[in-house]
């Protein structure tokens, strides 16, 4: 089982909730664990999605609370924006959907350290892969995600892997 980030703004239109939803199914139907800033908007959409079909959430809070209603491990790091390196570098490949300034952080922590970005309706930048639609982007993840070193270690149990 894999670890894809799920990342976008706490205050998303419904559009992106909706998007968010099918990505979190989907992360769910395909078996692997979503992982994300555990708040509303995309991340709380993206939870429910991957909560209705029995997959997997963790979320990696800013602060103590106890995050969204979906959540089924929560992590409370009291770090505020720095968690969103948490949140990235616990995934496999990270999946942006729209989003603002905490959400192009995070594409950028995963850019620097080779994590993939798979993006629907966010930050149009180099090395960020476009995708037309939240299938297709879920599509893209878990693929990337299956050929991560990280991944094939775990499924292996062979050693640790080199960090990124």
């Amino acid at each position: 089982m894999g670890q894809i980030a799920v990342i976008g703004a706490a205050d998303a239109t419904p559009d992106l909730c909706e998007a968010a939803r099918t990505i979190g199914y989907l992360v769910a139907a395909n078996h692997e664990t979503l992982v994300c800033g555990g708040l509303g908007g995309v991340m709380d959409a993206a939870c429910t999605g991957a909560h209705d079909e029995g997959g997997l959430t963790v979320g990696i809070l800013p602060d103590a609370g106890n995050g969204n209603a979906a959540l089924d491990i929560v992590i409370r790091t009291c770090l505020g924006h720095a968690r969103n390196v948490i949140v990235v570098q616990s995934a496999d490949a990270v999946i942006a959907v729209g989003g603002g300034y905490g959400t192009l952080s995070e594409i950028a922590i995963a850019l620097k350290t080779g994590r993939p970005v798979f993006g629907y309706k966010t930050w149009e930048i180099e090395g960020v892969i476009a995708c037309a639609t939240p299938e297709e982007a879920v599509l893209m993840a878990v693929r990337a995600a299956r050929l991560s070193p990280l991944y094939r270690s775990r499924q292996t149990g062979e050693g640790s892997p080199e960090l990124w």
